[in-house]
């Protein structure tokens, strides 16, 4: 089942220090939901571990992360795929690109993602209000980890 996803934040931060952030793995386990473990495997990959639900099934998902078209402090393109066991598989990507605005950086997705076994038999309406909450609640997080207040802490 294919889904997709766009949208925008601004973020209290200058681009240089957004775009560290977007490359850095602890600032990014501390912002994804349910992110258990991620680890970097190089510049460009990751391996994650992630804890999710989504209605009734709940899920630990593994797998890498890679990063291209990396047109640092600009944008990169972040793909994806884990395996959930018996809840099925996920894999997808999202263009990311920071524009510099009045007082931050803005942040602009545009995300396309599939998933299949158990977790896709669950209905396209319940899964994209899944996924909308978890990428609220990553930029949510990400935005709290970049405001002043957090980093002066």
């Amino acid at each position: 089942m294919a889904m997709t996803m766009q949208g925008e934040v601004e973020l209290p931060a200058d681009r240089a220090t957004v775009w560290a952030a977007l490359n850095a793995p602890e600032v990014l386990k501390a912002a994804i939901p349910g992110c258990q473990e991620l680890e970097k495997i190089s510049d460009t990959e990751f391996q994650a571990t992630a804890k999710v639900s989504v209605g009734p099934v709940k899920a630990t998902f593994k797998g890498g992360v890679t990063l291209t078209d990396l047109d640092p402090p600009n944008g990169y393109t972040i793909g994806g795929e884990g395996q959930g066991g018996v809840a099925g598989w996920a894999k997808g990507g999202a263009k990311v690109r920071l524009e510099d605005i009045e007082g931050g950086t803005k942040l602009i997705y545009d995300v396309e993602a599939n998933v299949g076994g158990k977790i896709a038999q669950l209905g396209g309406r319940l899964i994209n209000g899944v996924a909308k909450k978890y990428a609220d609640e990553f930029f949510a997080n990400f935005a709290r980890i970049l405001s002043p207040e957090t980093t002066a802490a």
